[in-house]
């Protein structure tokens, strides 16, 4: 029979044991393997609220992407992965029309953008990441806007300088910026990352991620996300870039910007992530010398999930 201390001590120990394992750190790490290719599909829902010169403008708009990632080979500490895009849906719904085109569907009716939407499919880039995860080179930005450009040549000044390689490094980052400096954290550890995505007469964006180590949950690391996002207008001296207005001024402010990612550290991947954000504000725009003041309301979800094999469908 067991003294009394020692009941004690084994009733500690079963206690304390648990406190130890919480503590443990788990690791959040990508991991890649040459030749071995993974899938996301990824969905963004925006709804726009506008007002202009006292008139209610609603937009809804869906798009949907299908990426391909196969890492290429590791130099050095770098990896070389290729991304390409394997599919598009868009819907857009303005002014009571719906415009849509969905590339896993050959029965798609043409529209005017449907030329444009088609040219996405099959572009592919080179990516360097380096051991941070952060993207510090794309390689095939070129090929891409001759294919968007023949599409529409009206739209050269303005592609031109909205997808320039720095902003295709930032649009590439938030895939494998999630995971923390380390490698791994301990439950309710933080980490932060910034980035500033540059879309010459769209203005520019500043967003600071901040993540939280939330715990594990059916193998997956769970991580909380809060962004800060400022606007940036161009301003009135900023290029045209052949849109037909400039964006003189802008009071943007991002709330509600929360989501959670769920990680896993056995594949070395995202699993599935959802964030939501809302922008609201007012804008000053300049149309033909003339100004106007522009009420903007933005809600946008955006979702991610990560598979082995292709989610579109054999044959479509």
């Amino acid at each position: 029979m067991l003294r009394r201390s020692s009941l004690i001590a084994l009733s500690l120990v079963v206690l304390v044991l648990p406190a130890f394992a919480q503590d443990k750190p788990v690791e959040i790490k990508w991991k890649f393997e040459k030749g071995k290719p993974f899938y996301q599909e990824l969905k963004t829902e925006t709804s726009q609220d506008m007002k202009v010169m006292g008139m209610d403008v609603k937009q809804k708009q869906t798009q949907t992407f299908f990426f391909s990632w196969t890492p290429v080979e590791q130099k050095d500490k770098d990896w070389i992965i290729k991304q390409k895009i394997e599919g598009v849906k868009m819907e857009i719904v303005i002014g009571g029309n719906t415009i849509s085109y969905d590339s896993t569907n050959p029965g798609t009716a043409n529209n005017p953008l449907s030329e444009f939407f088609k040219a996405l499919v099959g572009s592919e880039f080179t990516l360097t990441v380096g051991p941070d995860m952060k993207v510090t080179k794309v390689e095939g930005r070129d090929e891409f806007l001759k294919k968007l450009v023949a599409a529409n040549q009206q739209m050269k000044p303005l592609l031109d300088q909205i997808l320039s390689e720095n902003a295709l490094k930032q649009m590439a980052d938030p895939s494998f910026a999630v995971v923390p400096p380390k490698g791994e954290a301990k439950k309710d550890e933080t980490w932060e990352n910034k980035t500033k995505l540059e879309l010459g007469p769209i203005g520019s964006y500043d967003t600071t991620y901040t993540y939280k180590f939330l715990g594990e949950e059916k193998g997956l690391a769970k991580i909380g996300v809060t962004a800060a996002l400022k606007y940036n207008a161009p301003g009135a001296d900023g290029p045209a870039g052949g849109l037909p207005f400039k964006i003189k001024e802008a009071k943007l402010e991002s709330k509600n910007a929360t989501g959670t990612v769920f990680f896993d550290p056995k594949a070395g991947r995202v699993d599935n992530s959802e964030m939501n954000l809302t922008l609201e504000g007012t804008l000053q725009i300049e149309i033909g010398g003339m100004t106007t003041t522009v009420e903007l309301k933005q809600t946008q979800k955006t979702t991610v999930k990560t598979t082995a094999e292709s989610p579109i469908k054999k044959g479509s």
